[in-house]
């Protein structure tokens, strides 16, 4: 399992990576658009902050384009890329055709139809937006539990984003989703719990280690 920062704000990125249990940083257009600086300046900043990988999502949606950009993004980003790709039918055909140059994930999927599409298309992750499908769908957590049945034994993981609470984060991973990708304040989240904070105080005061004088 790995959990990634779902963000393009740099200053974000610095915090996930001070955490150190954070494995890389996903992008798309609607988070990018949320910075000032050039789309190529984000990306190779982002590059180095993390050691794993940087998710960029492909905006063209001409197969040809697609390719083209799929490339660039692969000469900005380096070693680390991942495209984002979106799951339509020449969006699919892409996968298969960027396969063995540059590793993929299929975006946005809303059907498990679409999951074992991705499985054949090689793509490395399929990812759902589970919040958003339990909106659209009902329920989104379902989603994953589907989409993992038909993967199942491949090549191809699934990623959940969309994830609006730790309750959410968990049953995402109940439901077989093998990563996690997460805005800062839901990293935050998952890592704290009230009832640790109330523990940790009570050790602080009432017990004694190695850099607490004897009284």
């Amino acid at each position: 399992m790995s959990i990634y920062l779902d963000s393009a704000i740099i200053a974000e990125a610095q915090a996930a990576n001070k955490l150190g249990w954070v494995k890389g940083i996903t992008t798309n257009p609607t988070l990018l658009a949320k910075t000032d600086l050039p789309v190529e300046t984000t990306l190779k900043q982002l590059a180095q902050l993390t050691t794993g990988p940087v998710f960029y999502q492909l905006m063209s949606s001409d197969f040809v384009e697609m390719l083209a950009e799929g490339r660039a993004a692969r000469r900005i980003i380096g070693h680390q890329t991942v495209l984002k790709i979106p799951a339509s039918l020449v969006g699919f055909q892409v996968v298969a055709e960027l396969l063995p140059e540059i590793a993929c994930a299929v975006t946005g999927i809303y059907g498990a139809a679409q999951a074992a599409v991705a499985r054949e298309a090689g793509a490395k992750y399929a990812i759902a937006y589970v919040s958003r499908a339990t909106k659209l769908l009902g329920d989104g957590v379902a989603l994953l539990r589907d989409m993992t049945s038909v993967v199942v034994g491949s090549n191809t993981e699934i990623m959940a984003a969309s994830i609006k609470s730790p309750e959410e984060a968990v049953a995402s991973l109940q439901a077989g989703a093998q990563h996690l990708t997460l805005p800062l304040a839901m990293l935050q989240a998952i890592a704290s719990h009230e009832l640790s904070l109330q523990t940790i105080d009570e050790f602080a005061q009432n017990g004694r280690g190695l850099l607490q004088p004897i009284a």
